[in-house]
C-alpha cells in the first residue's frame, strides 16, 4: 500500500511510519517543521488549506493516517483561530482529498472529546468537550464523517513512548528523566486516563488502515488509572524511587483550559475487532522498558 502519514515527526506518526515501512508499505511522511527520519518526506503546512488537496493528489495514497494536530491544550484555548484551522479545517480538507483520491482515512482523535464526568466512555457515548482543544478535535471527527469516503476515527488517551517527538518529552519520559535524577515529581491523583503506548497505538492504527476498518474505535490502553497510579506502576517497572512522587490535584495546576477529570476509554470494541489488541498497562510499560533500552543502545 501507499500510505500518507501526517504528523510524521510526532509520537504516533513516527512510530506508525517505522511500522509501516517494516511491513513493506510505501510511506510518505508529511511534516510541518521537523523533518522526519524515515519515509519519503513531504512538506505539508496544515494552515495552508488550499495546498492540502494538491499535496494529497500528488501522492495518490491508498490510505492516509492523519495524526497531525495542535495538541497543546492551553495554547488551543488561547489561540482558537489557529486551533480551529489546524485541528478542524485542515482535517476537513484532508477528508475531502482522501475521498477524491479514493483513500481510506484514519483520523486520530482524543479522549478529550468527552467531559470526564464519569469515565470509561464507549464509542456510543455522546461527546461533550470541556475545552477548545477537545471541541476542535470533535469538529474534525464531524468533518471526517461528512466528507471522507471510507474512514476510521481512532480515539487515544495520553500517548507516551520511548523517544521524544518533535523535540518534546512525553509524560513517561518526563517522569523517567526527573525521577532518574533523584528529583521529586508532582503527579495528579484525581485525573483518570487510559495511557496509550505509541507503538501499540501505531500497530492498531496501521491495522485499521490495512483492513479498511470502518467506524469509531477507542484505541487506547486497556486500563483506567490515575496519573499518579500510572507513575507508580512506571516506577515499579523501571526500578525508580516511587517515594519521589508527590500527590497533586487538578485544582492546583493553574491551567488556562479545563481538563476532564476522568476521560478513560472503554476499549472493548477495539479488543474484539483488532488482531493487535489494546495493551494492559503492565504489559505496555514492560514493552516501553524494552524499547527504551533499545533507544539507549542505539
Amino acid at each position: 500500500m501507499r500510505i500518507l502519514v501526517t504528523g510524521s515527526s510526532g509520537l504516533l506518526g513516527s512510530a506508525a511510519i517505522r511500522l509501516a515501512i517494516r511491513g513493506g508499505h510505501e510511506v510518505y511522511s508529511a511534516y510541518g517543521n521537523n523533518r522526519p527520519e524515515a519515509g519519503i518526506p513531504l512538506r505539508l503546512d496544515l494552515t495552508a488549506l488550499q495546498d492540502i488537496g494538491r499535496a494529497v493528489g500528488r501522492v495518490d495514497p491508498d490510505a492516509i493516517i492523519h495524526a497531525a494536530a495542535l495538541t497543546d491544550v492551553d495554547r488551543c484555548e488561547r489561540e482558537r483561530d489557529l486551533a480551529m484551522r489546524v485541528n478542524a479545517e485542515a482535517t476537513a480538507a484532508i477528508a475531502s482529498a482522501a475521498r477524491e483520491a479514493g483513500a481510506f482515512l484514519v483520523y486520530i482523535s482524543t479522549d478529550y472529546v468527552f467531559n470526564g464526568e464519569r469515565g470509561l466512555y464507549s464509542e456510543e457515548d455522546e461527546p461533550d468537550p470541556v475545552n477548545f482543544y477537545g471541541y476542535t478535535k470533535l469538529k474534525g471527527e464531524e468533518f471526517v464523517r461528512e466528507r471522507a469516503g471510507g474512514y476510521c476515527i481512532a480515539r487515544a488517551s495520553v500517548i507516551y513512548g520511548a523517544v521524544p517527538a518533535s523535540g518534546k518529552a512525553n509524560f513517561a519520559l518526563w517522569l523517567i528523566d526527573k525521577l532518574g535524577r533523584g528529583e521529586e515529581a508532582s503527579v495528579l491523583v484525581d485525573q483518570y486516563i487510559s495511557p496509550t503506548l505509541n507503538s501499540s497505538l501505531a500497530r492498531m492504527v496501521l491495522e485499521a488502515a490495512e483492513r479498511g476498518l470502518e467506524g469509531i474505535y477507542h484505541m487506547a490502553g486497556a486500563d483506567r488509572v490515575s496519573r499518579y497510579d500510572f507513575a507508580a506502576k512506571l516506577c515499579e517497572v523501571f526500578g525508580l524511587d516511587a517515594s519521589l512522587l508527590k500527590p497533586a490535584r487538578m485544582g492546583d495546576m493553574g491551567w488556562v483550559a479545563r481538563r476532564p477529570r476522568d476521560s478513560s476509554l472503554d476499549v472493548s470494541k477495539a479488543a474484539g475487532a483488532l488482531r493487535g489488541k489494546p495493551l494492559k498497562l503492565i504489559e505496555a510499560l514492560r514493552t516501553l522498558r524494552g524499547e527504551f533500552g533499545e533507544c539507549s543502545r542505539a
